[in-house]
């Protein structure tokens, strides 16, 4: 199990991950690299395939515990990382069952969801920028995750309101900031060219009725694609409320699954 863009650990996953081992799993929940309790420089770099590179390393580290039974891992992963999910499911067939949370589907199409038209090219032209200075001079610039305004990662007032009160209340060690560059992997990256590979594996998408962030309709799209076996869950709420006030329908019915399947 692992977080969405730029979250760690803390914030509200080691609930699930006390809901799964409560039934029996043994569960592996890390941080990926740069983010909370992982290593690595520079802090904030948020690039995804270096995360999906961590979600199979943390397959071969929990499949070497003597606990673990090698032959029915299941993956689960929440926003960015249920986009991430995605593509593990299809490559890495070590994984038995796929959970997919609130998934991100398309970095571009979810880009012009969430950022207007105009916001939209001057942030193009600030990437082109950023990487003109990356060549001569090697610096690095950052990008608040959220704010009160529009200029940061995640422009919508429920991201600011759930990052900034989970920070103060569960996990000081999340920083507000990512590498811009992390922009330009997150606008290039599509999970969704990977969703008819998943299959045979048997896939759960959870998706929000109202989910702003990683839009609903775009998730229902993606798995309409996605070949059998398959199952999806609608969420009450949106995007943040499969973590809170849907946590019981949201962790329940990926336990369903993965009893199901690795059972």
């Amino acid at each position: 199990m692992a977080h969405g863009f730029s979250a760690v650990k803390e914030m509200y996953l080691t609930r699930f991950a006390e809901h799964f081992a409560s039934a029996g799993f043994t569960v592996l929940l890390f941080d990926y690299r740069y983010f909370g309790d992982s290593d690595g420089e520079p802090r904030g770099r948020l690039f995804p395939w270096e995360q999906i590179e961590d979600y199979q390393n943390a397959i071969t580290f929990a499949r070497r515990q003597p606990e673990v039974d090698g032959e029915r891992i299941g993956i689960w992963g929440t926003s960015y990382s249920g986009g991430h999910v995605l593509v593990v499911g299809a490559l890495d067939r070590r994984g038995r069952c796929v959970v997919a949370q609130v998934p991100l589907i398309d970095g571009w199409k979810n880009l012009h969801r969430i950022v207007v038209d105009e916001d939209v090219a001057a942030l193009l032209k600030a990437l082109e920028q950023d990487r003109e200075r990356r060549f001569t001079s090697g610096e690095i610039n950052y990008v608040p995750v959220v704010a009160e305004d529009r200029n940061c990662a995640l422009p919508t007032a429920d991201s600011y309101e759930w990052f900034t009160r989970t920070h103060e209340e569960m996990a000081p060690n999340w920083e507000n900031r990512v590498t811009l560059e992390s922009i330009e992997q997150f606008i290039a990256y599509s999970p969704e060219a990977y969703i008819r590979r998943i299959s045979p594996t048997p896939l759960l998408i959870a998706v929000a009725e109202n989910d702003i962030l990683t839009p609903t309709d775009l998730a229902i799209e993606a798995y309409e694609q996605a070949l059998e076996p398959k199952k999806l869950v609608i969420l009450p709420g949106g995007h943040f409320d499969a973590y809170t006030t849907g946590f019981d329908e949201s962790a329940g019915a990926a336990l369903d699954w993965f009893q199901r399947h690795l059972s």
